[in-house]
């Protein structure tokens, strides 16, 4: 019988288990926000958070994948799912805090739960992105100014670790991200 009850739950989804961690500390990071105020790592301690690499001026990706965060920040308050959002620009030179701020609001972005960061040089972000997340970032080509990043929204735990990453950019799994936010914050 124990059996048929175990089979049961895995099956409908009861007592969903954390998310798998791919145990990738993210370093120390202090930066400004949208509203031109200090963040940093110690601003998300205790906290779970969701975070992406974008920048204003991009061509591709970047829309899109804001405007799918968007949706996912929407979701999340459905469900009750608490998560910080966090979009770092890998362009930070032209993207100031109000061209940040404009760029989230054209994409539906909330900022009451939702930081884009800017304020450090490209070499930091560049450094963070990939020894903390694991994801390239190149410079434009010359004559070209797109930068080339990585579209994973990355899935982070109140210690500062990241357990899991997801598409960002087409066939957002919404569903997954709910559920493993919500068994963190169990």
């Amino acid at each position: 019988m124990s059996v048929l009850i175990l089979a049961s739950a895995l099956l409908t989804g009861c007592g969903h288990e954390k998310p798998h961690a791919f145990n990738w500390k993210v370093g120390n990071f202090q930066a400004t926000d949208e509203t031109g105020q200090d963040f940093g790592l110690s601003d998300l301690k205790g906290k779970v958070w969701l975070a992406d690499f974008v920048f204003t001026h991009c061509q591709t990706v970047c829309p899109p994948m804001t405007r799918n965060m968007a949706a996912l920040q929407e979701q999340l308050k459905k469900s009750e799912a608490k998560a910080q959002i966090v979009s770092f620009t890998v362009d930070p030179k032209r993207d100031s805090p109000d061209v940040l701020k404009k760029f989230a609001k054209e994409q539906g972005a909330d900022l009451s739960n939702w930081h884009l960061l800017t304020g450090y040089s490209f070499d930091k972000i560049k450094s963070l992105s990939e020894k903390s997340f694991k994801s390239a970032v190149s410079k434009p080509a010359k004559g070209n100014d797109q930068y080339t990043h990585g579209t994973n929204i990355f899935l982070i735990d109140q210690k500062g670790t990241i357990v899991q990453k997801y598409n960002g950019y087409s066939d957002v799994p919404y569903d997954d991200i709910i559920k493993d936010v919500k068994a963190l914050n169990e």
